[in-house]
């Protein structure tokens, strides 16, 4: 590196965001994710012992993937590279296993290739990596705000160990709020600021566990607020609200938090709790969810869940389902919360649901077994002559318009499906 790149990179470092430089630099100075960095954890002995293998972190943003994967980096001896999946390209990475061919084969030096987005690479950029990493050319360490089991490469999930990482306590942000305020280096300690308690628990609760969120709202109310005459600078919480604005909800139609948010949605109807069932159907709503596909789970839900517990269940589901199509947003909110509370408040059981799936597994195993012949359609000529519909019992000829007759296969003739507790017995 002549003068110039030196210079470059030395001014890009002083000039990077707050959350970038208040990374830490050692294990010690990680802050959350106790649960698999907490000491004597595996990532943590793995880290110390520098004996790390293929590892894909995973979690939300801000939540300290990327700055794990920069610890490593400080702490290993073997080389570290670096590449953003949104950016590059399969060229790139011939590059990295070129340059780890060559340490591994002429200094004996192992290659660690940090793949930050790596959900973002397509499946043949995926399946290139897959050889260097199994022969151990390279060790991945790949971050994903998304669910790797949907995202990547099953032959690249059965050689790494995934580590999800947690959004970060309120106490963990508050932490880090404190350490960037007082670091003179790294932080912002020069400007002399302090935050109000008020104001700093505001950001705790509103960054949503994310550091890099509270960290960028901190940087801008430093760099953006009056000193007082003391030279000091005062962030308040009218200041604090102002520089993180609303908080986003974390959702995207095509990753794993719309299944977990639907899946909360149609546990929390099933376990009749409406207040619940609401909460999750706003968070759907305000991500811009398809309300036709809030409405089909609604549907179904009424069916196998609440069943002939309230048969009117389904009915109020159905006719949400029609108006929704007919009314559309905003107003179709509201049917929405009518059906799901609704549904949500009704009683439960799943005997419709459990009766046709041991029906159809009796079928797998007995197959078409012949039907009583009384039973047999009757209505073209000659079908007596096969015996067809001959005596059968006309329910509607007998009093209270029923009478005992066997409907089964013989085989099966005594088999329950349906276990509906006020099922018709006589």
């Amino acid at each position: 590196m002549d003068l110039f790149e030196y210079m470059a990179e030395k001014n890009k470092e002083d000039e990077a965001p707050l959350a970038s430089r208040m990374r830490p630099q050692t294990l010690d100075e990680v802050v959350g994710q106790e649960h698999i960095v907490g000491p004597g954890k595996l990532l943590y002995r793995a880290i110390k012992a520098d004996k790390l293998g293929s590892i894909i972190f995973y979690g939300p943003p801000g939540t300290g993937k990327t700055t794990l994967a920069k610890v490593i980096a400080h702490t290993t001896s073997a080389d570290f590279e670096s590449v953003n999946a949104t950016v590059a390209g399969k060229k790139d990475l011939e590059e990295v296993v070129t340059k780890a061919k060559q340490n591994q084969g002429g200094y004996g030096r192992k290659t660690i290739l940090f793949v930050d987005e790596i959900h973002r690479f397509n499946k043949a950029q995926q399946d290139f990596l897959l050889p260097y990493v199994e022969d151990g050319t390279v060790t991945l360490i790949g971050a994903t705000t998304e669910n790797p089991y949907f995202e990547v490469n099953s032959a690249l999930i059965s050689r790494s160990r995934i580590f999800e990482l947690k959004p970060l306590s309120q106490e963990n942000v508050a932490t880090l709020i404190d350490r960037a305020l007082s670091d003179s280096v790294k932080g912002v300690g020069s400007f002399h600021a302090y935050i109000d308690d008020d104001a700093r628990a505001f950001l705790s609760d509103t960054a949503n566990g994310d550091a890099r969120a509270a960290l960028n709202a901190i940087e801008l109310a430093v760099l953006t607020t009056d000193r007082e005459p003391d030279g000091r600078i005062h962030i308040t919480l009218p200041v604090a609200a102002e520089c993180i604005q609303k908080r986003a909800v974390r959702y995207d139609k095509d990753s794993d938090n719309h299944y977990d948010t639907i899946s909360a949605f149609i546990k929390s109807m099933r376990g009749s709790d409406p207040d619940a069932a609401v909460y999750y159907l706003a968070r759907m709503l305000k991500a811009g969810e398809d309300i036709k596909f809030i409405a089909r789970r609604i549907v179904i839900c009424a069916s196998e869940d609440v069943g002939n517990a309230d048969p009117q269940a389904l009915v109020v589901a159905t006719n949400a389902f029609l108006a929704i199509e007919r009314v559309g947003m905003p107003e179709a909110q509201i049917i929405l919360s009518q059906a799901c509370t609704y549904v949500a408040s009704a009683p439960k059981s799943n005997a419709c649901c459990v009766a046709i799936s041991e029906a159809m597994s009796e079928v797998d195993r007995s197959g078409n077994l012949p039907i009583p012949p009384y039973l047999q359609d009757a209505h073209y000529p000659a079908s007596s002559k096969l015996g067809r519909g001959i005596g059968y019992k006309y329910p509607h000829d007998f009093p209270g318009n029923w009478v005992e007759q066997q409907y089964l296969p013989d085989a099966i003739k005594d088999a329950e499906f349906y276990h509906y507790p006020h099922k018709h017995k006589r």
